[in-house]
């Protein structure tokens, strides 16, 4: 099987750059998608032209690749399905907060295999090849490696917004927070970049899809951590999902939640 190389990843980033940063703490139109459970689901120029440039690269480099992106949907079948979300937290990008990322990932047989995050406001990617996982700043690269604290009572949890956890959720989420160190909201996909980085241990999303998870796990496993379901299946079709930075974590994180 040959995956494509991570100068490929960087080459899709840079044009995402390329759409998304001119757009960003800028005066652009802000349209609402209908979406189920949202009153507010916000979409922009930045999203729809960052995909349709990383499409239209993909396209003419792997033909017979699929994608599935958040804002074009799916073209395409077979082995080889790229995942995209172009503007991963629209909402701190509308806001001027720089949590916000485009994520492109790569699944082969329904695994995900590549992933990159890119947040070009802070010049910073975050990228899974085969080798590994990777952070670079400014030229400067180093190996991502999730980090080891022992227990819950030590952790950081994070989860995006405490609104989005359900009453089926809701109880178990208490209790996690009870048991945890500290708990953060609001970091959409650059916190998931830190488990990578070592910085944060656990994260909890509720309702995820597919274009919001499948770029971060090559990058979270790789680095060492643990990626699944809430029913500890595979995470790349989305949903409920647990992120833990060591398998213990992880496992103590689902008896309490459950």
């Amino acid at each position: 099987m040959t995956l494509p190389d991570a100068a490929f990843l960087h080459r899709l980033a840079d044009l995402a750059d390329a759409e998304t940063m001119p757009r960003y703490r800028a005066d652009i139109a802000v349209d609402n998608k209908p979406k189920e459970g949202y009153t507010f689901d916000p979409v922009t120029e930045a999203d729809r032209a960052a995909e349709a440039a990383i499409r239209a690269e993909i396209s003419a480099h792997f033909p017979d690749h699929a994608i599935l992106g958040e804002e074009l949907g799916l073209t395409g079948s077979g082995r080889f399905r790229w995942v995209l979300d172009p503007v991963d937290g629209t909402r701190p990008f509308i806001c001027g907060l720089p949590v916000w990322g485009t994520l492109i990932g790569l699944t082969v047989d329904g695994r995900a295999e590549l992933g990159m995050m890119s947040q070009p406001f802070t010049r910073e990617r975050f990228w899974a090849d085969r080798e590994g996982a990777w952070t670079q700043r400014d030229g400067i690269r180093r190996q991502l490696t999730t980090r080891d604290v022992g227990s819950l009572d030590r952790a950081i949890l994070h989860t995006t917004s405490p609104e989005q956890i359900g009453e089926g959720l809701a109880n178990g989420f208490e209790r996690l927070k009870a048991a945890v160190r500290m708990t953060r909201y609001g970091g959409e996909c650059y916190a998931m970049a830190m488990i990578a980085a070592g910085r944060i241990d656990l994260a909890i999303e509720p309702s995820l899809q597919p274009y919001d998870i499948v770029a971060l796990i090559p990058i979270i496993k790789r680095a060492g951590g643990i990626v699944t379901r809430l029913d500890g299946g595979p995470a790349e079709e989305g949903g409920a999902v647990v992120v833990a930075a060591t398998s213990a974590l992880h496992a103590e994180a689902l008896r309490i939640l459950i």
